[in-house]
């Protein structure tokens, strides 16, 4: 909690710092024409990712296969977009780093080898499988099946009209 908040107040007091200098040294009109011009640019970019991203998503599903990476870069293009809006250079440099395959895919594997973000089965959601050691011998692989068994109702019953 101590990190966000240390966060949430050096990173914008930083931002304001260096914009003030890089205002002193190009004027400030270049300046915030230079913020703008960094968020279009920016965003122009993050469709592009977003749209390739989500189209591996796809592609991972389609042939069975959970799309963990795909995942972790999808927020983390988000999160390249919030920064993007982030007035300041700061957020701008971070966000670039998060659009720019070359370096989001290996924070996207520090990211998930940290355990920073991991994909779990909610069991409870109905999914029942038995487990077995994942390829090297690491984490645990589910297996299972689905299928429908009798009919369905069109609405929901309630357990206690039963």
């Amino acid at each position: 909690m101590r990190i966000l908040l240390l966060f949430f107040i050096v990173v914008p007091l930083l931002e304001m710092l260096l914009l003030f200098e890089v205002a002193g040294y190009i004027g400030g009109l270049w300046t915030v024409g230079l913020v703008v011009l960094t968020a279009v640019v920016g965003i122009q970019i993050l469709k592009r990712q977003g749209l390739r991203t989500l189209l591996r998503a796809r592609r991972r599903i389609e042939t069975g296969e959970l799309p963990a990476a795909e995942i972790v870069e999808g927020m983390l293009i988000a999160a390249a977009g919030a920064l993007l809006l982030t007035p300041g250079f700061i957020t701008d440099t971070l966000g670039f780093v998060f659009l720019t395959p070359p370096l989001r895919v290996p924070v996207t594997a520090w990211l998930i080898g940290r355990g920073i973000w991991a994909v779990q089965v909610n069991r409870q959601a109905g999914f029942h499988g038995h487990s077995k050691r994942g390829p090297g011998g690491e984490g645990n692989v589910y297996e299972g099946e689905y299928s429908k068994q009798g009919q369905e109702s069109d609405r929901l019953e309630d357990p206690d009209d039963r």
